[in-house]
This record gives C-alpha cells, structure tokens and sequence, in this order.
C-alpha cells in the first residue's frame, strides 16, 4: 500500500524558512483558472474560472505547513521567467508581502522569487521588483472579483523582513492548530 502525502501537511516548509520556503503551486502564471488545493483530500480542485479577463500575473500557490489569517495555508505569488505547472513543489526566496483585506479579512500574499530561476533569483527586496509589475499584481488582485461583486483592498507592499515574520506567525499558527511542536 502507498502512502500519499497531502501537499499542505505532509510537505515540510522547509529548512531555511522564512527566507527560503517551500511553495506548491495552485495555479500556473497565465491562468484563468483558480485552483486550490482541497483540505479534506490534497487534491488540486477548481474552485472557479475567474469572472473576468484577468491572468495571474504569476504563479501562485501555498506555503505547506503554515496558516495564514484567513483561514488557509499561507499564500505565496513566485515570480520565475517561465509558468510552472500546478502541483510542481519549488524553492523560493522571499522578498516581500503584498498584504490585502478580502472579503473583510486578512489575506496576504507573500511574494517570491525561484532560488532556482536564474532569470529572478537575484532579487532579494521587494523595492528591486520593476514598480510596473508590482502595479499588475496591485491591479489584479484588486480587480480581479469585482465582476462577482466582492471588495478586494491591497494594502502597500512590505518588504523581506515584514514577509519573514507573516511566515513565522504563520508556522507558528499551524503547529498550534494541529497540536505538534
């Protein structure tokens, strides 16, 4: 008999965490599609196509073993040069947070870079990131539920060192919600 591991409890966040994570993707940068991982099974579900004609500007997934203020594991958004496909578990190097308020609660969204990309992993900051970029990732997530008529509010973005601490918080939420040390 095989064991499965589900992505979210069976995966370790990784050794050098909260600067370099473990990430499963959910979605691949340039879907329409939002994928999420489902609780109960550690299957990839979708949840919806999007409303709208907006594409995740890039790729977009979970850190494992965390638990973020909404409910969920903890999000992150890894740039790389290339889409990666759904399920695909990946180093990254976290170099802010962009933090939103959705639907009235806190949804942050850590932001990364492939520490095996060389076209991205040079960034350490999120203020190295082109400020045109950072407005398409504000635009998208602000906009990108207005047709479902749900409010989405993108706060400023914060650097490595606010995002490491969200991670800390959040590692430390998971342990207390599955009782493990």
């Amino acid at each position: 008999m095989t064991n499965v591991l589900h992505p979210w409890h069976g995966v370790p966040y990784g050794d050098d965490a909260p600067k370099i994570v473990n990430a499963v993707i959910e979605i691949p940068q340039g879907s329409r599609a939002k994928y999420e991982i489902d609780k109960a099974s550690g299957l990839l579900k979708l949840d919806r196509v999007i409303y709208s004609s907006f594409y995740y500007p890039c790729n977009y997934g979970f850190i494992p073993q965390t638990y973020g203020d909404d409910k969920d594991p903890l999000d992150i958004l890894v740039i790389t040069s290339l889409p990666v496909q759904a399920m695909t578990l990946m180093e990254a190097k976290v170099i802010g947070v962009m933090q939103m308020i959705d639907s009235g609660d806190g949804d942050d969204k850590i932001i990364a870079v492939a520490a095996n990309d060389p076209s991205v992993n040079h960034y350490n900051n999120i203020e190295e990131i082109p400020q045109h970029f950072k407005n398409e990732l504000k635009h998208f997530f602000e906009e990108y539920k207005t047709l479902e008529n749900k409010t989405v509010k993108v706060e400023e973005f914060e650097g490595a060192a606010k995002a490491h601490k969200i991670i800390e918080e959040a590692i430390a939420s998971y342990k207390t919600l599955m009782n493990t040390k």
